[in-house]
């Protein structure tokens, strides 16, 4: 089987054939430094991760990724300037934070993060080409609008026919003055209520819309057309349709082959609002004890293109699931025979089934749940055989699983060996004396204490393996 992805464009399943292979060429809408990135936001993060690793998944493509970091629009301003601080440090502060929290939930790093701020010139450069077409226009106060009217595929994203756009319809509304209440800002001339956050330049004092920014980004560093370009259902319209529509006007090609959008994330069957109290940052969850692969775990176990319903309960069973994984992982290195099972045959058996089973998911517009189901039932059968077998077949074993998580990401190459304290190693020798000598009851009495501390005890022909209990 080959990849298919869900294009929103087309509204429909797509092989997924990039324009150059095996390179892609792969953007997504990144944060806006205005505060700490809520769960919602790193669905949509995760998702692209997820996206980006099953593509490098096994050097089938080579990827390079682009992620915007928007630290000028009019949250970013209004609430620099509540804090009387310069813009600069405000969103200084919140990036540091956001490059922070994907660290944790092990998102591997985009190849670049351009900000707005730092493309003015590239910017300006696109507004002064939409004017030069008659497809922007100045107002009165000086601001520059594009006029969607003047477009002639308008709507083609969110599937929204241009003719049926009138005066009153519910689309979101820009706050500037413009000839059309479609119309959107590409340039926001300076006013009081900016302080001193501007740009001097032949457009006029002012500052970039939020739309021109990401397809001034997006271009710069991916082209004029690129593969796919990723985000949450919530930027479809209007800033992935205002996306295409300024990069179209100037080009007359085609921008993005395929849009890949994920669903909202709900938490306990509500939209996630701070007026509720189930409103919660990666900071807000981790601070209650949560490990954040725990979380990362939560968020793609449910397919990119349904609800995801955040709650605790699920919280717990994913921290369960991670943590039986590890313990896996840390069976297979502790085993130490090396006289070959009579098992080898039937293992490779099922890592090749395993591996085309959980391929033909993932090319399945990443069926997630599916692939996990794939990951889990090898560990299962793997596991009612993992005491008859040598170390050279767990290391094979333990590879294959490590394959997996590279397009999973949890993180279980980097498993910190598992230390078992002084207390617990001094009652083990003791116990092994006792069986030695054959005081069943004292070795009973030995493995009893050893569960009350946390740690269970197996008996192999190398010798007694101790593991903390999960």
């Amino acid at each position: 089987m080959a990849l298919k992805l869900y294009n929103t464009l087309t509204r429909k399943r797509e092989l997924f054939k990039p324009i150059n292979p095996p390179k892609v060429n792969m953007y997504t809408c990144g944060p806006t430094v205005y505060d700490y990135a809520h769960i919602g936001n790193f669905r949509a993060y995760v998702v692209a991760d997820l996206l980006k690793r099953y593509l490098t998944y096994n050097n089938k493509f080579k990827v390079k990724h682009v992620m915007n970091i928007t630290d000028v629009d009019d949250k970013t301003i209004k609430n620099s300037i509540k804090q009387k601080t310069t813009l600069k440090k405000f969103t200084e502060k919140y990036t540091k934070a956001f490059f922070e929290d994907i660290k944790k939930l092990n998102i591997k790093p985009a190849n670049n993060y351009p900000k707005a701020t730092q493309h003015i010139k590239e910017i300006v450069s696109m507004i002064k080409k939409l004017l030069k077409k008659g497809i922007a226009y100045k107002s009165e106060d000086n601001s520059i609008y594009f006029n969607v009217f003047k477009f002639k595929n308008y709507g083609k994203l969110a599937n929204i026919e241009i003719k049926n756009l009138k005066s009153g319809a519910r689309v979101k509304q820009d706050e500037y003055e413009k000839e059309s209440l479609h119309d959107f800002a590409l340039w926001k001339a300076w006013d009081n209520a900016d302080g001193n956050i501007f740009w001097e330049t032949e457009l006029g004092k002012g500052r970039p819309g939020w739309h021109i920014e990401c397809s001034a980004m997006s271009s710069k560093f991916l082209g004029k057309q690129f593969d796919i370009h990723t985000g949450g259902i919530d930027l479809i319209f209007p800033h992935h349709e205002n996306e295409i529509a300024q990069i179209e006007a100037i080009t007359c090609k085609k921008f993005v082959k395929y849009w890949v959008h994920n669903e909202h994330l709900l938490v306990d069957g509500r939209k996630m609002s701070k007026s509720l109290g189930n409103f919660y940052t990666l900071r807000d969850i981790l601070k209650k004890g949560y490990d954040p692969i725990a979380v990362r775990y939560s968020l793609i176990s449910t397919h990119y293109q349904q609800q995801l319903n955040f709650t605790f309960e699920d919280l717990d069973a994913s921290k369960s699931t991670i943590q039986k994984l590890t313990n896996f992982v840390r069976n297979l290195d502790d085993i130490k025979s090396k006289r070959e099972s009579n098992n080898s045959k039937h293992i490779e058996k099922h890592i090749k089934n395993t591996k085309e089973g959980f391929e033909e998911a993932m090319d399945d517009n990443l069926n997630i749940s599916n692939a996990l189901g794939e990951v889990f039932s090898f560990m299962h059968l793997m596991n009612a055989i993992i005491h008859t077998i040598s170390k050279k077949e767990a290391q094979k074993i333990k590879e294959t699983i490590l394959n997996f998580d590279e397009v999973l990401g949890l993180g279980l190459k980097n498993l910190k060996k598992s230390t078992v304290p002084k207390e617990i190693s001094d009652l083990v020798k003791q116990r092994e004396t006792a069986r030695k000598n054959q005081d069943w009851k004292a070795a009973d009495q030995l493995r009893d204490k050893i569960t009350k501390l946390g740690y269970s005890i197996k008996d192999t022909k190398e010798g007694s393996q101790i593991k903390k209990i999960s």
